[in-house]
């Protein structure tokens, strides 16, 4: 069978069983018995299909349309079955249309697709446009599913995801080359992936202990996380969430191109907007850089960024994910010169250690991160290799609904229920109306709107994408939220586009920060 011939309806009555099926090992042998039956060709693109995308994760291209035209149902189901190839195509047609009647060439593309499928196609092509299917499918759970239907070890599947960033090129080889294919999956330019990140730490002595006694210490900036590859002349800039600024950026596209060496690179990296004095301008004037795709040059006289690297995930070509820190270190100053490196000190006691945090906290940055020299870059990774420590405490939450807000709030939604990640879902965790400008409660209210679910005239349930940091002065044992604990006075510090859901602080992390209290205060029974 070719990919031409394997039809839409199946992927439609795939989605139908899915989301009629409520236990998770039902929909992973679903998804498993789907995708093994498909030809290695067709892989790809289902897979990007089934986790809500027009196009792979690695593929630039977008849309740019969100719905299709209604059509007759009498006179839907016209011409020969729909099939995924089909589909693929419209889809890379109407992302390339551009100039001069555009607008309407992609009108057409999708009127031709609305009139040739069935009702059920229709629901199945739109969900996809919106990027939300609906079915109680994960990404993790798509890649359960892959390593299932191509018989390969779910540990090295998951290594190769990390490593390609992208669910459609790891089933792609899975199909085609199995476990050998995955085993040597490795990073590749212009194919981003998710940033290694750090452990919230408290206690010098501890970091010093689980790093062996040497710790490198570097300014915890209060940026934004960047990923800069360069490929010969090409560069490309993504965030911490994978979306793609390189437009945006092109004072850092340029300075890849002129002062960087040693490509095909991969580094990671903070960027940061300063006053003319050299300190830190608040993180929200950052991001006005990061959505700009208009009038960049102006913005870019008006708001110079600086740039900070930190680490080296591939020099010359090569991939150094599995080299050491301290390795990685080296090949950084190499390509770099020496210049644009994160303020950086190797500690064996301490007293330096809080010593190097006052001077950040002193120079306007959020505190420190303590690397341990000989620990591998794990993509999307945490654990005790590295750790984060700063002095206000702060968790990273996701908004799930939002309150309608009272007197001279009334025209507003403002006050928003916080919720941590727990597997594939959210634990609430408390609610703030505190934190916000009035501005950004207009904005806030707009952006939430957009996302609402549902209305019950009081409180708006939303699809959780927003990424807020909450600073709270308690944790306490709460049997009012799923969770089982409340922040207590809850302020939102800053928004945090640069985060995507699946970035915010766990459950687990949030039972050890309460744990961690009774360190200082006693304990009731």
């Amino acid at each position: 069978m070719i990919f031409g011939m394997i039809e839409l309806s199946r992927l439609a009555d795939l989605c139908r069983r899915l989301r009629t099926s409520p236990g998770r090992l039902d929909k992973l042998a679903l998804l498993a018995d789907y995708l093994r039956a498909l030809p290695a060709d067709a892989v790809a693109t289902a897979v990007a299909f089934l986790t809500g995308r027009a196009f792979p994760q690695s593929d630039p291209r977008v849309l740019g349309v969100r719905w299709l035209p209604s059509v007759d149902d009498a006179a839907a189901g016209a011409g020969p079955p729909l099939s995924l190839a089909d589909v693929a195509a419209a889809f890379a047609d109407i992302a390339e249309a551009s100039g001069a009647g555009s607008r309407r060439t992609r009108a057409e593309l999708l009127r031709a697709l609305a009139k040739r499928a069935s009702a059920d196609e229709r629901e199945t092509i739109q969900r996809i446009m919106v990027g939300e299917l609906r079915t109680g499918v994960s990404d993790g759970l798509v890649l359960e599913a892959v390593a299932r239907a191509f018989g390969a070890p779910l540990e090295s599947t998951r290594r190769a995801a990390l490593r390609l960033g992208d669910l459609s090129a790891v089933a792609a080889l899975a199909a085609r080359g199995g476990v050998a294919a995955l085993t040597s999956a490795s990073v590749r330019p212009g194919v981003p992936l998710l940033p290694m990140l750090a452990q919230i730490g408290e206690d010098f002595d501890e970091v010093l202990e689980a790093h062996g006694g040497t710790s490198a210490l570097e300014y915890k900036y209060d940026g934004a996380r960047i990923q800069l590859h360069r490929d010969g002349e090409r560069v490309s800039i993504w965030t911490r969430r994978l979306s793609d600024v390189t437009r945006s950026l092109p004072d850092v596209v340029e300075t890849a191109r002129r002062e960087l060496v040693a490509a095909p690179f991969i580094l990671d990296g903070e960027v940061l907007a300063l006053d003319g004095a050299g300190r830190p301008l608040p993180f929200q004037e950052l991001m006005r850089r990061f959505r700009r795709v208009h009038e960049v040059e102006r913005l870019v006289r008006e708001m110079p960024l600086t740039l900070y690297f930190f680490d080296c995930l591939m020099a010359d070509g090569r991939s150094l994910l599995d080299e050491p820190y301290a390795r990685r270190w080296e090949a950084l100053t190499a390509i770099t010169g020496g210049r644009y490196l994160a303020e950086r000190a190797l500690v064996t006691a301490a007293e330096a250690a809080r010593e190097f945090r006052a001077r950040a906290l002193a120079a306007g940055h959020e505190g420190v991160v303590a690397k341990d020299l000989r620990s591998s870059y794990e993509p999307g990774g945490r654990g005790k290799r590295w750790f984060k420590l700063k002095v206000a405490e702060t968790v990273d939450c996701v908004i799930i609904a939002v309150d309608r807000g009272s007197g001279r709030r009334s025209q507003w939604l403002s006050n928003y229920h916080l919720a941590v990640r727990d597997a594939d879902t959210y634990a609430d965790v408390g609610k703030t109306f505190k934190g916000l400008t009035d501005r950004q409660f207009v904005e806030m209210t707009e952006r939430l709107w957009a996302l609402a679910v549902s209305d019950d005239g009081y409180t708006v349930r939303v699809r959780p994408e927003v990424v807020v940091e909450v600073a709270y002065n308690e944790i306490q044992k709460s049997p009012t939220y799923r969770s089982g604990m409340a922040l207590r006075f809850a302020r939102i510090t800053r928004i945090r586009d640069d985060k995507a859901p699946g970035q915010a602080t766990t459950l687990e992390e949030l039972r050890l920060l309460y744990e961690r209290q009774f360190a200082t205060k006693g304990r009731s029974v």
